[in-house]
């Protein structure tokens, strides 16, 4: 028996690449896109209603940054793992991300083959 998807919630305020992530990331036979949403805010909501494995949080959101929003998710899911992506994020921001329990952060314009590793690394990290 095969083993379950990879479950992945999509934080990102950018809608035009959120879908096209979505696409993407739906082609691979491994990973399932459980939902999306557009604010960190609703970052926590969702995971608890999705039970997500692993989130893919962009840093610069509406409202709460992607920091303050991995901080929330990772108090309210520890068992999450949250990949980062970020269009521009300097080494003080990237500090801050992994500091709030990010296990990866990768550039917006990183090849899909990337972003898919990274979110499988998250799972073993997770596990780990």
């Amino acid at each position: 028996m095969a083993a379950a998807p990879i479950r992945v919630l999509l934080v990102e305020d950018n809608q035009v690449f959120s879908e096209a992530l979505e696409l993407l990331l739906g082609l691979q036979e491994d990973i399932e896109v459980v939902g999306a949403v557009g604010e960190g805010q609703k970052a926590v909501e969702a995971v608890l209603e999705l039970v997500p494995d692993v989130i893919v949080m962009d840093y610069r959101l509406p409202g709460i940054d992607g920091v303050q929003a991995t901080r929330a998710v990772r108090a309210a899911a520890p068992g999450v793992a949250v990949v980062c992506l970020t269009a521009s994020a300097n080494l003080r921001e990237v500090d801050a991300l992994y500091e709030a329990g990010a296990v990866a952060c990768l550039s917006k314009d990183q090849e899909l083959d990337e972003i898919v590793a990274a979110i499988r690394r998250a799972v073993g990290a997770r596990a780990a």
